[in-house]
């Protein structure tokens, strides 16, 4: 692991301020980037730790109707909130499908998101990856694994994001909540991953220095989501990320299909 500075802020201003500092990242549970840091596949110059930051594990349902999810929230507790499982099936089946009951305690929503892929090339620190080293080429594509991707690969990567997590977010028109050095703003959840085209270390539509605060639901999602379902086919029934999977929401108008 390489050597680097550590920086625990009090208040989210003073997280952005911190991470404006060159090669910082922010340091959430931790389940994978430290998992990179070890393999020396990622060596950010600073830690800035976000556990501590007030407010953002909050889960609120709003005047409106809709959910947000406070980025520190972490996986198991939303899956298992009442209000949410029932009012969002799909995402807590996600939730639950994802990881180890361990890894889901210490997980959060933000991390969830901002998670790397599981390309087996990416984390091995000896092969070429353009993700991890701009321009050194994709050994993948010319590897023989099933967790690459079929559809939105380029000839530069043809890695896949393994959130279980987004997929139902996607689907249900989930909307991150941002911050950063130039204010706020909102990105919707369906372009908030970037596909890998000439650029595949740019994995997400986040600035340097920007922080993700929460999740929001919509509270016209609500119309679909109490008839969700997520579906992942994998390897094994615990603790494998998907080979493929897929998230729908229904409206019914009685036993008909109004809307999907």
């Amino acid at each position: 692991m390489n050597l680097f500075d550590y920086t625990r802020p009090a208040s989210v201003a003073e997280a952005i301020a911190a991470a404006q500092a060159p090669g910082a990242a922010y340091l959430g549970a931790g389940t994978n980037l430290l998992d990179l840091m070890k393999g020396g596949v990622v060596t950010p110059a600073r830690l800035v730790d976000v556990t501590r930051l007030p407010g953002l594990d909050r889960l609120d349902v709003l005047d409106d109707g809709g959910v947000r999810v406070g980025a520190l929230v972490r996986n198991s507790d939303l899956a298992h909130d009442p209000h949410f499982a029932k009012a969002y099936p799909a995402v807590a089946e996600a939730l639950l499908s994802g990881a180890s009951a361990q890894l889901r305690n210490a997980a959060t929503a933000a991390g969830n998101l901002m998670q790397r892929t599981r390309c087996p090339y990416f984390a091995d620190a000896t092969s070429p990856c353009n993700k991890r080293t701009p321009g050194s080429g994709c050994a993948a594509l010319g590897g023989a694994t099933r967790l690459h991707a079929v559809l939105g690969w380029s000839e530069h990567c043809i890695a896949t994001h393994p959130s279980d997590f987004c997929v139902p977010l996607a689907a249900l028109d989930a909307v991150v909540e941002i911050e950063g050095a130039a204010g706020r703003r909102e990105v919707a959840l369906e372009s908030f991953h970037r596909l890998p085209g000439d650029a595949p270390e740019r994995e997400a539509d986040l600035a340097p220095g920007e922080l993700i605060t929460a999740v929001r639901l919509p509270p016209e999602a609500a119309g679909f989501a109490a008839h969700s379902r997520y579906l992942k086919v994998r390897d094994r029934t615990s603790y494998a990320f998907a080979v493929v999977s897929a998230a729908a929401g229904l409206r019914l108008d009685g036993d008909r299909i109004a809307e999907a």
